[in-house]
């Protein structure tokens, strides 16, 4: 009778120099000794990604080179450029956000709202209250006024009511450090899409770290990103491969 083996999670550590050497180490490693399996819930429910059970990525100079190359030659797509990176900046520095959206990472950074149900005539209806805080600003002042010695210049993007919606935010947390001169951010995904989202949100949120480093009078520092979501969904298996020289024929997937 055989016995079955017990297994637990495979935390990968990616130690990487910038942002473009972090996304091709992710790839590679994905490629590799990522988890198969069929989505259940949430965006491409039915298809399968690969995924690491719980991933760390260091970069310790994310300004160095901040989009992906795409060596020339290679017939695949750039994941993101500077001129969509720089836009998305300005959708994190500003509360904007359509009508058809339930939230934007901007929103909770800057002019975050709660939702409150209340009735009018006999009619539910909901209204948004502001919180009255800008984070981004709350962080910078913390720091220039108390020094640089907290642990609790944190900014949070979550909300508790967030599990009610179709598609909560997969960025939860930015925190912040600041040490040998430097800032240095922490962030927390609870899902991560590595092709597209990946090179896109760390190059905004490099951004949003050189400008909080420069109001507050210290240098640009690294960025770790931790995620028990790290993952490559099957339509990019192909173009990953490309890009990390793996032969087709030649791969878990």
């Amino acid at each position: 009778m055989a016995i079955a083996t017990e297994e637990f999670l495979k935390p990968v550590f990616i130690d990487a120099f910038d942002l473009d050497d972090a996304w091709f180490q992710c790839l590679s490693k994905i490629l590799e000794s990522g988890h198969v399996y069929t989505i259940t819930r949430g965006s491409y429910e039915g298809q399968k990604r690969l995924e690491f059970d719980f991933a760390a990525v260091r970069v310790k100079k994310p300004s160095h080179q901040i989009i992906p190359i795409i060596p020339e030659g290679m017939s695949i797509p750039a994941p993101t450029d500077m001129d969509y990176i720089e836009g998305y900046l300005g959708y994190l520095l500003t509360g904007t956000k359509t009508a058809t959206e339930d939230y934007t990472y901007g929103e909770r950074l800057v002019d975050p709202k709660v939702k409150v149900k209340h009735n009018v005539d006999g009619k539910e209806m909901i209204k948004e209250m502001p919180l009255q805080v800008n984070q981004i600003e709350e962080v910078i002042k913390l720091y220039k006024e108390k020094g640089h010695g907290t642990n609790q210049a944190i900014m949070e993007i979550g909300m508790p009511s967030d599990i009610k919606l179709d598609d909560p935010p997969c960025l939860r947390l930015i925190d912040t450090r600041i040490r040998y001169g430097k800032l240095h951010f922490i962030l927390y995904f609870r899902s991560w899409d590595l092709w597209g989202g990946f090179p896109s949100n760390l190059g905004g949120l490099q951004l949003v770290k050189k400008y909080m480093a420069d109001e507050i009078g210290v240098e640009d520092g690294e960025i770790v990103a931790v995620s028990k979501g790290l993952h490559l969904y099957d339509h990019c298996w192909d173009v990953a491969k490309i890009r990390t020289a793996k032969p087709q024929n030649q791969s878990r997937v």
